[in-house]
């Protein structure tokens, strides 16, 4: 990706005005540490940068947008230690309800210049099982808001049928920084292809639905005797070096289509190879996915291996220099403060723009 000077030096002119609601619906949220730091945390990442942001206006009335800050993602079940979201319907309705009574913004436009943001699998859909998040759909009060969702595909689906930005799962930069610190982009890589992740031996039938369509379970049965292949699946926390020694990062669909691993892979300079048939990525105007990422479709695993090989045969170091450029770092990652170029000031410039997706489809 490459920003041309007049992107460098243009200003955002929108402005945002970012609702001061009652401790419940956020900061409380974090006195769990995990918070702020866990894949879905970039619903805590935007408010806080927005709350230092220069397109931040204390005067609702000169605002383009309005945000909603409400935390849906740090309620953790103290049975797995996953997110638990089975609140946030009546979390965002009751945010809604104090909005729209006390401030006469969102009945102006029934909330179309609102943002919202759904980090989770399925979106505003607020569900980790497809089948229940389509049966649920997405709430209607959040219907004609605009929603910054991880979850995106380029096919009609349920869970999108509303505004939507689509946006990176949260991983801390500073996470990033330390590992490249220890392991260089142009470092060694002694890996070919690494997947450290959740690999089901035998998978189970949930609602009739296999764990990532058994995707997973299929590349651990062709590849794990295969020594170019580094398939792990327990956790291991130092997993960050492991990607930064990989030449290719498998990225295979979990529940929902999309994977902390994209952001990972790129901002530590490792190929991410795209098992997930029709995913919509983040900010795909502005980051050439194609030119530095593998699309492989879920039902040629088989192929996987010959597909890499030729790929290090041919173009590998071509798309190594495409991916190493700093600025797609820079562009998946939140800050505390928003930078020009990376993820919130991609967002905010989409909202500029006017550019959200509805039904699947460009408003452009």
């Amino acid at each position: 990706m490459a920003y041309s000077s007049q992107d460098l030096n243009l200003n955002l002119k929108l402005k945002v005005y970012v609702y001061e609601l009652p401790r419940k619906y956020n900061i409380d949220w974090l006195k769990n540490e995990r918070c702020s730091k866990h894949l879905f945390a970039s619903e805590v990442a935007i408010h806080k940068a927005l709350l230092e942001s220069d397109v931040r206006t204390f005067d609702p009335n000169e605002a383009n947008y309005y945000f909603v800050p409400v935390y849906v993602s740090c309620n953790f079940s103290t049975i797995n230690g996953f997110p638990a979201i089975g609140h946030a319907r009546t979390l965002i309705s009751s945010a809604i309800e104090l909005i729209s009574s006390a401030f006469p913004y969102w009945n102006r436009t029934r909330g179309s210049d609102h943002v919202f943001v759904a980090s989770h699998d399925f979106g505003a859909c607020f569900h980790t099982l497809e089948d229940v998040a389509v049966s649920d759909g997405i709430p209607n009060i959040l219907k004609k808001s605009i929603i910054l969702q991880t979850f995106g595909v380029k096919y009609k689906h349920p869970c999108q049928e509303v505004n939507h930005v689509v946006i990176p799962p949260y991983i801390p930069q500073e996470s990033i920084q330390s590992t490249l610190k220890k392991w260089p982009l142009n470092g060694p890589r002694d890996i070919f292809a690494f997947f450290r992740g959740k690999m089901e031996l035998n998978p189970k039938n949930v609602s009739c639905r296999f764990y990532s369509k058994a995707v997973r379970t299929q590349i651990w049965r062709k590849y794990n005797n295969n020594p170019r292949f580094y398939l792990k699946r327990n956790r291991y926390a130092g997993y960050q070096s492991e990607i930064a020694r990989s030449i290719f990062c498998l990225c295979p669909l979990g529940w929902a289509p999309w994977s902390p691993r994209l952001v990972e892979s790129v901002a530590l300079g490792c190929i991410p190879v795209i098992i997930a048939d029709g995913i919509q990525l983040p900010y795909e105007e502005v980051i050439p996915w194609a030119e530095i990422s593998l699309v492989v479709a879920e039902n040629d695993i088989v192929n996987l291996g010959k597909i890499l090989e030729h790929v290090a045969r041919t173009n590998l170091t071509s798309i190594q220099r495409n991916l190493w450029d700093p600025s797609l770092r820079r562009a998946l990652l939140f800050h505390g403060r928003v930078q020009v170029g990376d993820a919130t000031w991609n967002l905010l410039r989409t909202l500029e723009r006017g550019v959200h997706t509805r039904f699947g489809v460009s408003d452009q």
